[in-house]
């Protein structure tokens, strides 16, 4: 009896290291999209301008899912590249992957802004500042390396052809608006003076590399779109990306602005209030109509047998972007209009989160998402 049961345990051992070793070979850079889209949750339903009761406490929670989630996802691309060196090292040279690296960065500033904006309901106020400054400084010099690196790699590595341009290709050059938006939160808590204004301009700098770079590649996006038609079913979710940077660089803009008094002298600091407004208003308006035209892209995907994808997740960090952006937007207007529009914009966003989170979940656990990861 003892020599039967000795080799059925074995291969059941063996057979559990074979299930799950393998899973985790395919878990790519892509899932720190799930970070980003849960914590952008929690930043924007905290800068709300109405008052729903129970809203900060709900935010508090999914902010504190977002930072476990956060960490989960660091542990498993830490064994990823300890157990499945060689499939990290052909990430970095796929066009397709590769981007994704800078959602690595996203995700801790995503987790950041939100720990100054709600965390510090829940750990405090000194400790919420130590622990944004930290993850501050590790997503800004991962954003600003992601930045150079990726599209480094993409330029010698591979022969990319305009019919494969995707909006993909935003993702490693937008992390540095991700800072540029919550630099300025931490200015106040910096000794006035040189600190302060050094912070303050070094988050503008950052706000122009993001742009410019974002300047650059838009216009190949579209030309894209225009010459080689829609794009696969698969990825047609990507394209609410081009959202990130235009929402996001609306939300740095205010946020600079608000920094910006204690900061630094006051001809620039009403100049940088201006700025948020005259560039923000045109910004958001374009945003708006790449929203609808993404709209009926997915729709018209949707009726064609669109597949869930990790793809999914661009329905929620940039829809975010733009619910900051128009929060900031109604702060400093005193628009009514403004308002609205980022409540109804969060509305978008929370259903947009909770569809593909639902979605995200059942095919983790049910097997699907991962092992359909092994074909893409």
């Amino acid at each position: 009896m003892v020599t039967a049961v000795q080799p059925r345990t074995h291969t059941t051992a063996s057979a559990l290291t074979t299930v799950r070793l393998p899973s985790l070979r395919h878990f790519g850079p892509q899932w720190y999209a799930t970070v980003m889209g849960t914590a952008i949750v929690a930043t924007a339903g905290a800068g709300l301008p109405v008052d729903v009761p129970g809203l900060r406490t709900a935010c508090t929670a999914v902010w504190a899912l977002s930072a476990a989630m956060l960490a989960v996802v660091l542990t498993a691309r830490a064994a990823h590249w300890v157990h499945h060196r060689d499939q990290a090292r052909a990430h970095l040279v796929d066009p397709a992957i590769a981007p994704f690296y800078g959602c690595l960065a996203m995700a801790l500033l995503a987790v950041g802004t939100g720990t100054l904006t709600v965390g510090q309901d829940a750990i405090g106020r000194r400790a919420a500042v130590v622990t944004a400054a930290t993850l501050f400084g590790a997503g800004t010099l991962i954003g600003l390396a992601a930045a150079v690196v990726v599209p480094y790699l993409m330029v010698v590595r591979r022969r990319i052809g305009p019919a494969t341009a995707s909006p993909v290709w935003l993702l490693p050059v937008v992390p540095p608006m991700v800072s540029a938006s919550l630099g300025p939160l931490l200015v106040p808590h910096l000794p006035a003076g040189q600190w302060r204004e050094a912070l303050l301009l070094a988050s503008y700098a950052m706000f122009g590399i993001s742009l410019l770079a974002t300047l650059i590649i838009l216009p190949v996006i579209f030309s894209r779109l225009i010459r080689h038609g829609a794009l696969p079913l698969a990825l047609t979710p990507s394209l609410l990306l081009v959202l990130g940077p235009l929402g996001q660089s609306t939300t740095a803009v205010n946020k600079l602005a608000d920094a910006a008094p204690g900061a630094i002298d006051a001809p620039y600091a009403q100049g940088f209030g201006a700025f948020a407004v005259i560039y923000g208003v045109p910004v958001l308006g374009f945003a708006l109509l790449w929203l609808v035209l993404a709209a009926a892209l997915v729709a018209r995907a949707a009726r064609r047998g669109m597949p869930f994808t990790m793809s999914w997740w661009a329905f929620t960090f940039p829809v975010g972007t733009c619910v900051t952006g128009a929060e900031g937007l109604a702060h400093h207007t005193g628009l009514v209009a403004l308002e609205w529009l980022a409540v109804g914009l969060y509305v978008l966003l929370v259903t947009a989160w909770a569809v593909t989170g639902f979605r995200t979940l059942r095919g983790l656990f049910g097997g699907t998402l991962l092992a359909a990861s092994r074909q893409r």
